[in-house]
């Protein structure tokens, strides 16, 4: 597969259109959101293209991709959405709507799995098997081929997982459930931001 790559220091382009439905994700330094800051936002048009926004650490400033990410009218495709929007917040200051997360659909409509990860979902629905052992490297200086190479495969399969799921969830009579779930993905995330890590629901 040909995969068009495009690396964006900062922000995107002004000219870009990427459509009405995307796929994203982000790369961060670490997983401690009060230490670790974001470095990347990958996003897709589900045209085996990436685009790769380098951001600068030290302001944030990408009104481009925030003028996307703020648009209700565009729908977002996360695969574990829950982390990638705690870093939006936190580092771009904005609330994302309009999203489906492959994570949860996964969770709730593949019950024969333990197994929910991107590099599962892409073995089980694309039929290959991608390496993550880039996942653990520094994302915060130059970047070299083989990471832009992983950023890119983290975006460019959701769109078809996203359909795949969307079928089994609504053969199950899940997908109603599914979208309840999704509607709470942004209040998940204030509590994270407000150091409720627990499960709130538990006795």
């Amino acid at each position: 597969m040909n995969l068009d790559i495009k690396l964006h220091k900062k922000d995107l382009p002004d000219e870009i259109n990427l459509g009405d439905n995307i796929a994203l994700d982000c790369e961060f330094m670490g997983l401690n959101v009060e230490r670790d800051k974001l470095c990347l936002v990958q996003i897709s048009s589900g045209k085996n293209d990436a685009h790769i926004i380098q951001l600068d650490r030290d302001n944030y400033d990408a009104p481009n991709l925030k003028k996307i990410l703020n648009d209700k009218k565009v729908n977002k495709i996360f695969h574990f959405a829950r982390a990638d929007l705690l870093f939006i917040k936190k580092y771009l200051k904005i609330e994302v709507d309009n999203i489906d997360c492959t994570k949860m659909m996964s969770k709730i409509v593949r019950g024969y799995s333990d197994r929910h990860g991107l590099k599962d979902l892409i073995k089980e629905f694309i039929g290959i098997d991608i390496s993550k052992n880039l996942q653990s490297s520094d994302f915060g200086g130059e970047l070299s081929d083989k990471q832009l190479q992983y950023c890119a495969k983290d975006v460019i399969y959701l769109h078809k997982i996203y359909d795949k799921l969307e079928k089994m969830l609504i053969r199950e009579n899940r997908f109603e459930l599914y979208k309840k779930v999704i509607g709470f993905i942004n209040t998940r995330v204030e509590l994270d931001l407000s150091s409720f890590k627990e499960d709130i629901w538990s006795h």
